[in-house]
């Protein structure tokens, strides 16, 4: 597995850099964070190398370790592309108009789950069971890694405060698999494409660690652009996720992220997002004067 995940991304690669008249203009300032792409950062990297070859533009990649962060680049327009979480979505396009430009489709659909995972052993049977104990958010701003559970504490009358004996962020979803996995902490939420993901590259790691609750399906993660984009470069940006899965380099890059294609998504579909975010606000700072679990 690993020989031909080494080999195939090398091919893409390579027919990248002599696919013809080179990328010409200013860069296109793409960003990534370590909230998903922990374990697959080369593949992610492709991608973003292969969408500015078919925009014509050389790219320039902006790491970055949160969400927040990624945020503040585009409001202030220092990224024009951006690969985010619907949570930040929600939040950035209400405060400055960030505009959705696609989502990946994953297992035939543009949503996904927000996984508690335990470790294998654990006799955890659900988030309840987790009372009283340590517990691994992925990013503050993460809709699977943090959103979803503090709602569903929220339904059940606490909060993450109140309920786990303490809480901590990794920043990525994948140190969260990792952290359950060698019981650093008693359990975690992540993003159930990055656990699936990793169930097929690492299962060694995924066979430590069980699901024990999946959430609704909520919008799967976009990819946005900042306020003002030049309108063509936005067609052509779109043009070539939503063409991706046809190409022969494009399809082997998804093919190795567990990708099906990119699509158009109506913002509706991040709408469930937006109604937790309600609910948590209004009963946050409430239901955090209750005692801290013992």
């Amino acid at each position: 597995m690993a020989r031909w995940h080494i080999s195939l991304l090398g091919g893409a690669l390579f027919a990248l850099a002599h696919a013809g008249i080179a990328p010409a203009g200013e860069p296109l300032r793409i960003g990534i964070t370590g909230v998903l792409v922990e374990h697959n950062r080369a593949l992610n990297e492709a991608m973003i190398t292969y969408i500015g070859e078919k925009v014509g533009r050389p790219v320039e990649i902006l790491h970055r370790k949160s969400y927040q962060e990624m945020s503040d680049l585009l409001e202030r327009g220092l990224a024009d592309v951006a690969f985010v979480c619907g949570f930040p979505y929600v939040i950035d396009r209400e405060k400055f108009g960030e505009e959705l430009l696609v989502s990946p489709v994953f297992n035939g659909k543009p949503r996904y789950q927000s996984y508690v995972i335990v470790p294998r052993d654990s006799d955890a049977k659900t988030l309840e069971d987790l009372r009283g104990k340590l517990y691994a958010f992925s990013d503050p701003l993460s809709n699977s890694g943090k959103l979803v559970p503090t709602y569903r504490l929220i339904t059940i009358g606490e909060t993450p405060e109140t309920f786990f004996r303490r809480y901590i962020f990794t920043y990525s979803h994948s140190a969260n698999v990792e952290a359950v996995a060698v019981k650093l902490v008693d359990g975690a939420s992540v993003d159930s494409y990055v656990w699936e993901y990793l169930k097929v590259v690492s299962p060694q790691l995924t066979s430590r660690t069980k699901v024990i609750e999946r959430s609704p399906y909520h919008g799967m993660t976009p990819v946005v652009v900042r306020p003002g984009l030049d309108l063509s470069l936005k067609r052509k940006l779109r043009q070539a996720f939503l063409t991706m899965h046809r190409d022969r380099q494009g399809g082997a890059i998804l093919k190795q992220l567990l990708i099906d294609r990119f699509e158009e998504v109506p913002d509706a579909l991040y709408d469930s997002i937006r109604t937790m975010r309600k609910v948590v606000e209004r009963r946050y700072q409430r239901l955090q004067a209750r005692p801290k679990a013992p």
